[in-house]
């Protein structure tokens, strides 16, 4: 169950950029995870996440696998393609999509700064 939610480096962003949806798990100031109520920082879900980016910020993300060879992303309308030695597996390529897609938010936010 623990792999269902974002790791708490993510959380730490995904805080800066204001998401505050309800979570079944939060993690303490060390970065462990806890699933009853003591709150420091949230622990969303990999789905939440990626619903927070599609709702507050237009931005939707696709992750295809190419064989064992590599993946492709469609993040906001862009294609990024990686090659296997960049991800091992489908998750890597999700960290790193969530990834991309909080620096694309910050690099709007300092836009219209």
């Amino acid at each position: 169950m623990k792999n269902e939610f974002v790791p708490y480096e993510l959380a730490i962003k995904l805080k800066e950029l204001g998401f505050d949806e309800p979570c079944f798990g939060y993690y303490d100031g060390g970065g462990n995870l806890y699933t009853e109520m003591v709150e420091v920082l949230k622990a969303p879900l990999y789905q939440q996440v990626f619903r927070f980016f599609r709702e507050k910020y237009g931005l939707g993300h696709m992750i295809n696998g190419i064989g064992h060879e590599s993946f492709i992303m469609n993040i906001g309308g862009v294609l990024h393609i990686f090659n296997a030695f960049e991800f091992q597996t489908y998750e890597e390529a999700e960290l790193a999509c969530l990834d991309k897609l909080i620096d694309i938010v910050k690099l709007n936010q300092n836009k219209d700064d």
